[in-house]
Formats: C-alpha cells, structure tokens, sequence
C-alpha cells in the first residue's frame, strides 16, 4: 500500500467527524470527502497538522473491518 500524506490538512475542505468517534472527546478522526487521490483522514485535535491519503481499497477495507468488530475498543 502507498502511503500518501497531506502537510496541512486544513488545505482540503468538508471534513467530518467520524461516526464511529461518537462523543469521545481527544480520540477522534475526520475524514474528507470527494478527494479525487483517495480518502484523507486527519486527527481532529490538529486540523492543521498532516492528514494521511488512504487509497479507496485499503479504506474500504478498514471500514469493513471496524464494523464487523475487527477491533478491540
């Protein structure tokens, strides 16, 4: 997989806040929308610090695995 990274992440527009954060304050993720590259996922405590490219394939992926339960909470 090649990784991609963003400097500043405030650059790109329409972040949101993962719905998989729920309210827990300091441990949460933001993923932009319609970025032709891939998905950019950023931590939300550093909106100006990097944001990491991840290619559609591998993020799907991830997603699937963190709705099954692949990940221990």
């Amino acid at each position: 997989m090649k990784v991609t990274m963003i400097p500043d992440a405030s650059a790109l527009p329409d972040w949101r806040k993962s719905s998989y954060s729920e309210n827990a304050e300091g441990a949460c993720i933001e993923v932009s929308d319609g970025y032709p590259a891939g998905v950019p996922v950023r931590d939300s405590k550093n909106p100006h610090g990097p944001a990491v490219i991840f290619e559609p394939t591998a993020w799907s992926s991830f997603l699937a695995a963190v709705k099954g339960g692949g990940f221990a909470a």
